[in-house]
């Protein structure tokens, strides 16, 4: 348990909506397939908007609706599994955007696919001494999509989200549970460059996003309920006030929904605004919640997630007395 708190989030939509409508052009598809298979009906992809630049506009947002000031933030994680670079991090990218280039700052990426932010904000509970933690999800998803793949191309958006933590003297609390395996058959997987015995750097030929939908589904199902039971320890799920669940297919969320007997009405999606927008997933719909006024004081929320590598994760947040602000 680590004594935090959130003062603030934010989110960043990349430039273009797309409706289902339109991915017609590109594949065999059509609205009604797409919704009645994942419940996506639109998602935002970047035309000119690089990884960094979403994640420094949730950053600006969520610095701002907590009135702090800037130079007070003592670390910076940026959880993406498609950054604009290898190196500089986004993370570092994000320092310099802040004009804290000067400051004591610890600023670095992580890379645990959807995961990732859930990681992240577990790295920066248990590491933030003094100040305030910037903790982001962001992804351009788009550039490592393949658009004559229907399997993948209708399911993913570009988004940022972010949030602010400080150690807390309140009562607010956060629990976490994190673990990962191996997907030794490549369900979820994007290649990139390899080593070669000779030595030489080679591209890979098809540096997209692939997915055995099937494999997902049946680990996103396992997956989703031990995170949150384990977070829970033994907490009943249903005295749970709000879960914010990684937003990836509407038929994962009913069927854990149905699973944990834990009510839809109570679970935050914004799935078929968005899609899935990957790390940045958990952090959009935690700050739209926040926006929407869903977080209150003296509430339990819960926030889970899932993804590549295989990874999966789940937080439990007990909010003390009010949103912070």
């Amino acid at each position: 348990m680590e004594n935090v708190k959130i003062v603030g989030c934010g989110y960043a939509r990349a430039s273009s909506k797309i409706e289902n409508e339109a991915l017609k052009k590109a594949v065999d598809t059509s609205d009604e397939w797409i919704q009645t298979r994942t419940g996506i009906v639109s998602r935002y992809i970047s035309e000119t908007e690089n990884t960094s630049d979403l994640a420094i506009r949730a950053a600006q947002k969520a610095i701002q609706n907590a009135q702090i000031n800037t130079s007070q933030i003592s670390m910076i994680i940026v959880a993406t599994c498609t950054p604009d670079n290898v190196t500089p991090s986004v993370a570092c990218i994000v320092q310099e955007a802040l004009g804290l280039n000067d400051k004591p700052v610890m600023a670095f990426d992580i890379n645990a696919a959807c995961s990732g932010f859930l990681f992240a904000l577990q790295c920066a509970a248990s590491m933030l001494q003094k100040g305030y933690a910037l903790v982001i999800g962001a992804e351009t998803l788009s550039k490592i999509l393949d658009w004559s793949d229907r399997n993948t191309c209708v399911l993913f958006g570009d988004g940022a989200g972010a949030v602010l933590i400080q150690r807390a003297q309140d009562g607010s609390t956060m629990d976490f549970y994190a673990r990962s395996k191996g997907d030794k058959e490549h369900a979820l997987y994007c290649a990139g460059r390899s080593l070669q015995p000779d030595l030489e750097n080679v591209a890979q030929d098809k540096p997209y996003l692939s997915m055995n939908g099937r494999e997902v589904f049946r680990f996103a199902i396992q997956a989703m309920p031990d995170a949150i039971y384990g977070v829970l320890q033994g907490q009943p799920v249903e005295e749970m006030d709000l879960m914010i669940p990684h937003q990836a297919n509407i038929r994962i969320l009913e069927y854990v929904s149905k699973k944990m007997k834990f009510p839809m009405e109570k679970m935050f999606v914004n799935l078929d605004q968005f899609g899935n927008t990957s790390a940045a997933s958990v952090p959009i719909a935690l700050a739209q919640a926040w926006e929407e006024h869903k977080i209150k004081e003296n509430m339990d929320l819960v926030l889970v997630g899932f993804g590549a590598g295989f990874t999966w994760a789940a937080c439990k947040i007990h909010i003390e007395g009010g949103k912070h602000q």
